[in-house]
């Protein structure tokens, strides 16, 4: 018998724009579909009306393609009300779907009686107990939800990364799985999806744990097995704190507009919380290629936004002149200038942006950074220095006769002239960047 087909899923709400935590989740399952050969979905969670919107949908297929996380197909929770409306008649027939009428203010009252009496805020069924003529008169006065009968038993499973789990259903409220509007909500819409569409391994994140408990459940009410769960470790801020307060900064269409490579972000995600070293790939199959789902933890994985701006710059260094070539060319840079551009700035950069920096640096000249006690150094090394342009030879001949003119040598003759001719403290070799500009400093 042939092995099953893996199949993984993305189901993010459009509702928003993707973050971090986001591409987490979405990285993973997509790393363990492309390692077995199997089928990567990308299925939009969009069965709430009046907070899905289509540019954010958009938004998360343009995210998804920046960084390389092709899906085999789209699913979309709108389109498949009908299938979720024939599981509820299925589980109503079979007794596991009961209508309640409590509204928001009657359940949070129940909550704090239960638990000032020190019970679990666990829903109380009352609504099992209701007659049809008390069900009739609730309807006549406001929308009833429907509620997922547990099974009060304890729920099992080994979970990929969290190992042996076990939840004791009755400490558990029983599920609203369509609410007193009939929007159908998250849990139901996600088990009829996963059983439908054959999903084999369900990766996210351990806020969902009693989600999966309950999920567990319903799949088999509608005699269905479950698939392969996992849950990995939420991201923390550097310093341990919650990092939900902070992902609006840490959106992936921001983390693009800040020039953070594609690649930078994917090799820093796929090791994060495993214990192992962030190695930087060169696409995102090789990262599938050594994915071990085993190698991740429970505890909170910390992540500071920091981190991928040198390992952008790490990246970048690694790249040939063709990987960037349209980015130089629309600087402006001459065809033939573009190897020996690349050469001297690829080294100084940390996101594709700056080499505009650079450009501007060679062609317009900078502002001499001069410290007072240099300036005289400095005036009568620039009357030294011929106009451009400038050859190969040109900084090692004019600081040469800088050197005899003056006696200075070492730091106290190079550092000043470097500051002169650029403006800054650090940058390439003089002697490979000299050639590049094409303008002599004025002070």
């Amino acid at each position: 018998m042939p092995e099953p087909v893996t199949v993984t899923r993305f189901a993010p709400s459009p509702t928003g724009y993707l973050h971090v935590g986001n591409l987490r989740t979405a990285l993973m399952n997509w790393m363990i579909a492309r390692k077995a050969g199997g089928t990567f979905i990308l299925r939009l969670d969009d069965t709430d009306p009046e907070r899905s919107r289509g540019e954010y949908a958009d938004a998360i297929r343009e995210d998804m393609e920046w960084l390389g996380l092709t899906w085999d197909r789209e699913e979309r929770q709108s389109a498949r009300l009908d299938r979720y409306m024939a599981a509820a008649d299925r589980m109503r027939g079979d007794g596991r779907l009961y209508e309640a009428f409590e509204t928001p203010g009657e359940l949070d009252l129940k909550r704090k009686k239960q638990l000032n009496m020190g019970r679990p805020p666990v829903y109380d069924r009352a609504a099992l107990s209701l007659s049809e003529q008390e069900k009739d008169r609730l309807r006549d006065e406001r929308g009833g939800h429907w509620r997922f009968k547990l099974d009060q038993s304890r729920i099992e499973w080994t979970d990929g990364v969290l190992g042996p789990l076990s939840i004791d259903a009755a400490s558990v409220s029983d599920p609203v799985l369509i609410r007193g509007d009939g929007q159908v909500l998250y849990t139901l819409a996600s088990v009829v999806d996963d059983t439908d569409m054959g999903v084999t391994h369900v990766v996210r994140g351990s806020d969902h744990v009693t989600n999966t408990a309950t999920q567990i459940q319903i799949m088999s009410a509608l005699g269905h097995d479950h698939p392969s769960f996992a849950h990995h470790s939420l991201l923390t801020g550097p310093q341990g704190e919650p990092l939900s307060k902070r992902l609006g900064t840490l959106s992936l269409r921001d983390l693009r507009a800040a020039g953070i490579e594609p690649m930078a972000l994917l090799s820093m995600m796929a090791r994060l919380g495993s214990g192992q070293a962030v190695d930087l790939r060169a696409t995102p199959e090789e990262l599938a290629a050594e994915f071990d789902l085993s190698a991740f933890g429970a505890a909170p994985t910390r992540f500071d936004v920091a981190d991928l701006t040198p390992l952008t710059g790490n990246y970048l260094q690694s790249l040939p002149l063709s990987a960037v070539e349209d980015d130089i060319a629309a600087l402006g840079v001459p065809a033939e200038l573009r190897e020996r551009f690349w050469s001297v700035v690829r080294d100084n950069i940390s996101t594709r942006a700056e080499m505009a920096d650079w450009w501007a640096l060679m062609t317009k000249g900078a502002e001499p950074m001069i410290d007072a006690e240099d300036r005289p150094f400095v005036a009568e090394a620039l009357d030294l220095l011929p106009d451009p342009p400038f050859a190969d030879t040109t900084w090692s001949d004019w600081t040469g006769r800088v050197k005899d003119a003056t006696g200075r040598k070492g730091k106290m003759l190079f550092m000043p002239l470097r500051h002169a001719m650029t403006g800054r403290r650090n940058g390439p070799d003089m002697g490979d960047l000299m050639p590049l500009l094409q303008r002599k400093p004025r002070i």
